[in-house]
């Protein structure tokens, strides 16, 4: 109860952070974050209270649901301390503001995702202020990726705790349907990766589409601009994380077949 209740505080305070540090928030934005915020807590304490989860994966596989977090904090954060530096300068929103800037203009090259976002921007001003977001959020998604690949390397992940059970961790993926189990996770894994490394590029294409025939985003308010930074970077790197999970989840499967393969090859002999 208290490491649900923890998890659930946690999810509800990430979803506050930007109205909580952004001077000016109006009251109906803080009511409407507040509602969403709640939800998402709900649906958190309800989900890891249950003995079996019915929509959160690889529960009980730590940490890959707290690599998760933890960047999309760590995103959120930095961002919205970003824009607040923006309205509030102090040393510390200055400092990042630099390096963002510093990173956002090294990731900026042609047919880069930085640069196909900041291609979405209306407008020159706002350009040189969604740079540092973009390229500070863009790197923190690949550090995401790259410190999951090395727990799943180096660690054994998810063996490290013992034995993975498969029920607990993908309750929304059904072994039994659909034709074997292993082609159907290297199947899922596959398309995880390709959508993951497709979705930096086609956001913004989507953004600008979105501007020119339908509503243009309001790149002026902070929060949208926050969250928006946020999705465009996390989402990939979540999706990346859950396709190099499943193929390893599949690698287990097929270990675990040889092995009892074998066994009844020497039982018969």
């Amino acid at each position: 109860m208290v490491a649900a209740g923890a998890r659930a505080f946690l999810v509800a305070l990430l979803v506050a952070t930007p109205a909580l540090l952004m001077p000016g928030t109006r009251a109906e934005t803080t009511q409407m974050i507040a509602l969403i915020g709640l939800v998402a807590a709900i649906l958190t304490l309800v989900e890891y209270l249950a003995d079996a989860p019915s929509l959160i994966e690889f529960r009980a596989a730590p940490p890959f649901n707290r690599i998760r977090f933890f960047s999309l904090a760590l995103t959120v954060i930095l961002l919205t301390l970003i824009c607040r530096g923006a309205v509030l300068p102090t040393p510390l929103t200055d400092g990042l503001i630099g390096f963002g800037r510093m990173i956002g203009e090294a990731m900026d090259f042609s047919f880069s995702p930085v640069h196909l976002m900041l291609l979405a921007v209306p407008g020159e001003a706002m350009v040189e202020e969604i740079r540092p977001l973009a390229g500070l959020a863009y790197v923190i998604s690949l550090v995401t990726i790259l410190l999951f690949v090395a727990l799943v390397r180096i660690l054994d992940w998810p063996l490290g705790r013992g034995a993975f059970n498969f029920w607990i961790n993908l309750p929304l993926y059904d072994p039994t349907a659909g034709g074997d189990i292993l082609r159907r996770l290297r199947r899922d894994s596959h398309v995880n990766v390709a959508l993951g490394f497709l979705l930096p590029f086609l956001i913004p294409a989507l953004l600008k589409a979105a501007g020119v025939h339908a509503t243009s985003l309001s790149w002026a308010e902070p929060q949208t601009l926050i969250w928006t930074m946020s999705a465009w970077a996390f989402l990939p790197a979540s999706l990346i994380m859950r396709g190099v999970a499943l193929m390893r989840i599949a690698d287990l499967i097929e270990e675990k077949r040889r092995r009892a393969y074998a066994q009844a090859d020497l039982q018969a002999v």
